[in-house]
């Protein structure tokens, strides 16, 4: 993608879904508690249109408080004014908002079986397509994030699948390492071939269908993401749409996120969260949570319109304030 960014005609999609591979014990932590991760998606999702989430009482945190990165995108989001819409593909819990349904299945625990049949993943895929194809109409840049609990183990099959050897991230610094390569390695066993799409049925995940057939539809995008999106990006590097990763520092500097397996240009954003009052905002700097929702993706974006990176972390800690601690 050029280095030359236009984001007066920029678009924020969020793409939520869920596998039933966060069910694995040990696996996320995106959710106070297993009960609790079927509704991350969804509330990331109502916190960016509401300041607040509706499918549960708090926003969608770790056991021990630290906050969702989504906190982060609705900073930045409100900061640039850029438009949002959230498309559904593959939830367990519809949000209470506008959104838009790719009509995907939610995804199965890869461990033991396919993520989606193969029929679903096309479908999925040529929703996506027309979504991907409507939206470029209306914005130069469709800027993508996702979330969806445990993504990082089925992007990590994926890309393992695709024939490499990742290192798999995690929102956690005690990434359950041993654990996540178990199930990658057993699910890989049934990947026959390198199609997109029998490997996303197999190995994936619906938010990777959905936002593999949004590229296959748009000409311009920003992945704004890290493992997953350099999955996805691998998966889309054959088509015709032009697009660029953009990630956290705290994703660059984790020696289990591998972002040199991507095949296309990856954008770092600085968010000195390090600095910060509060202690579950400094977390991010010390492994904890990292990445998700679009955060990094969106704080870059908010760098290139001249949002001071203070600016940005004070912004931060005001709306942290607010729907943390409710304070305000």
């Amino acid at each position: 993608m050029s280095e030359k960014f236009d984001f007066r005609k920029a678009l924020f999609l969020l793409v939520v879904g869920n596998t039933k591979t966060a069910e694995i014990p040990g696996i996320t932590i995106a959710g106070a508690n297993e009960e609790l991760i079927k509704y991350t998606p969804p509330a990331d999702a109502e916190l960016l249109y509401y300041g607040r989430c509706l499918s549960i009482d708090s926003i969608p945190a770790t056991p021990d408080g630290k906050p969702t990165p989504a906190l982060i995108t609705y900073t930045a989001l409100r900061l640039t004014g850029i438009p949002l819409l959230v498309v559904d593909s593959g939830l367990m819990v519809k949000p209470k908002i506008p959104y838009i349904s790719l009509d995907a299945p939610v995804g199965e625990n890869i461990a033991i079986n396919p993520a989606m049949k193969v029929e679903d993943v096309e479908r999925v895929v040529r929703n996506g397509k027309i979504l991907g194809e409507q939206l470029s109409k209306l914005a130069d840049l469709i800027v993508i994030g996702e979330s969806i609990p445990a993504g990082t183990t089925t992007a990590g099959a994926v890309l393992k699948a695709l024939g490499f050897e990742p290192k798999v991230s995690s929102s956690m610094p005690n990434n359950p390492i041993e654990l996540k390569q178990r199930v990658i390695n057993e699910a890989v066993k049934r990947v026959k071939g390198r199609d997109p799409t029998e490997i996303i049925a197999s190995v994936g995940d619906p938010v990777m269908a959905g936002i593999y057939g949004i590229l296959n539809g748009c000409k311009k995008a920003l992945l704004a993401g890290g493992t997953q999106m350099v999955a996805i990006a691998n998966l889309a590097k054959n088509l015709d749409c032009e697009f660029s990763i953009a990630t956290t520092e705290f994703v660059a500097n984790d020696r289990n996120a591998d972002l040199s397996l991507a095949p296309c240009r990856v954008h770092v954003a600085r968010i000195p969260l390090k600095k910060s009052k509060y202690e579950g905002l400094r977390a991010y700097a010390y492994g904890f949570v990292k990445e998700g929702v679009g955060a990094g993706g969106m704080a870059f974006i908010a760098h290139q319109m001249g949002i001071d990176e203070e600016v940005l972390l004070r912004e931060i800690e005001r709306d942290y304030e607010r729907i943390v601690l409710r304070l305000g």
